[in-house]
């Protein structure tokens, strides 16, 4: 028999120290991947909000060109001393522009019936025939963007009729 020892394969000496290096050198890999598709997504998102509200701001334009025309056309009537044009020519207007900002959810606040704080301001509480708290005159109208009070409704709202006695 030949005397051949009998090689054993030994284990490789892992170096712990270069084992972590290389778990670190991978995690630091993946979180700077991470970090920079995270930045992609940011931008992009910021990018597709600025597109929608420039959309959004082109079609209110729009829609606010023809009252432009509108007015134009009045202030034109306006120059003529046709007093029946220029009405006619303002009411155009007024309905044009209320008609735009309905199609962009622009709603009159209701101002008939019981003061509601949630939608109207009372300016003033006077005594009236009106049933105590009902909205007696209206100052300015209220108005609603969705479900959102843009500007709430300034009322007078009656105290109910005073007795002397």
């Amino acid at each position: 028999m030949t005397d051949h020892p009998v090689e054993q394969e030994e284990p490789v000496a892992v170096d712990p120290l270069a084992a972590a290096e290389q778990e670190r050198d991978e995690y630091l890999d993946a979180l700077q991947r991470l970090k920079a598709e995270f930045d992609n997504y940011r931008k992009r998102v910021a990018r597709d909000q600025q597109e929608l509200a420039a959309r959004a701001h082109e079609r209110l334009v729009r829609e606010l060109v023809p009252v432009l025309d509108d007015l134009e056309r009045a202030l034109e009537a306006a120059t003529q001393h046709e007093e029946a044009k220029l009405e006619e020519g303002v009411r155009l207007v007024h309905r044009s522009l209320a008609e735009a900002l309905a199609k962009e959810g622009l709603a009159e606040i209701a101002t008939d019936g019981v003061f509601d704080p949630h939608t109207q301001e009372a300016l003033v509480s006077q005594p009236s025939d009106a049933e105590e708290g009902s909205v007696i005159q209206v100052f300015q109208k209220g108005y609603k963007l969705g479900d959102r009070v843009l500007r709430p409704a300034r009322v007078v709202v009656s105290q109910g009729s005073q007795t002397d006695g």
